[in-house]
């Protein structure tokens, strides 16, 4: 069976799309939009709506990026012909992810089109070169990730903050940077150890700590699910400063 598909919407008339990332903020959504207000200019295409997802990775799907889903909504509403991006990678950063988005635009009666001329193509050529572009994005955000993994480890093997909420047990010291005991809460963590240990299960265990009047930072009794993440960080925070001679919770 065909697919049914959308009249096509008008060439002139176009819908943008911002996309920022949670691991690179190079081309940030002021810059994207000069971007794309600059080919409208140059093309004579009026942009009847902009739409933004801030802070959404380029592997994540449609169905997690409410701001494409406006977009795409609305390329049938206004009858727009184009999704206009600033350039091809704020579509996605993945190939599979990618080739979706842009089959649902054209299924819509509408093309996806980079401000910046790459890729924009519909001969045969155009199309390997979007996916030439796709594959190189992809592999972008793979380099980028093992980047960011790598820096991360390097932090947190020298006791430094990394990331906005420490670990249990811990706190940000008045460096702002580094990390130190926080008493109270490694006295819990030490009382979990403790019981599982002697064989406790994870949901005794929170019973226990919730008797005992123990609560998360939320103010709530402490779940299995944390509590299990709780003690397995403990333990390899232990092992490792243990292997390097160092203190940990006293």
């Amino acid at each position: 069976m065909s697919r049914r598909r959308t009249r096509p919407g008008s060439s002139h008339i176009a819908v943008a799309y911002l996309r920022v990332s949670t691991d690179e903020q190079r081309l940030g959504p002021e810059a994207q939009r000069a971007a794309i207000e600059a080919w409208a200019a140059r093309t004579g295409t009026s942009i009847a709506a902009w739409h933004t997802d801030q802070g959404v990775s380029g592997s994540a799907d449609i169905t997690d990026r409410p701001g494409l889903v406006s977009a795409l909504a609305e390329l049938r509403l206004l009858g727009a012909g184009v999704l206009v991006v600033a350039k091809r990678d704020r579509v996605a950063r993945d190939m599979a992810i990618a080739c979706a988005i842009e089959r649902a635009v054209e299924n819509l009666g509408a093309v996806v089109v980079a401000a910046d001329g790459n890729g924009n193509g519909t001969d045969p050529a155009g199309v390997f070169m979007r996916r030439i572009l796709d594959a190189a994005s992809e592999h972008e955000r793979g380099i980028i990730r093992a980047r960011t993994k790598a820096a991360l480890a390097v932090k947190a093997s020298r006791g430094e903050r990394v990331s906005r909420r420490p670990p249990w047990g811990w706190r940000v010291g008045p460096d702002g940077v580094h990390l130190e005991v926080e008493p109270r809460e490694a006295a819990v963590v030490l009382a979990a150890l403790e019981l599982s240990d002697a064989g406790r299960s994870y949901r005794a265990i929170a019973a226990e700590l919730a008797a005992a009047g123990h609560r998360n930072r939320l103010g709530r009794p402490i779940g299995v699910t944390e509590l299990h993440k709780m003690i397995a960080r403990a333990r390899g925070t232990i092992e490792e400063k243990n292997a390097n001679g160092r203190e940990c919770f006293g």
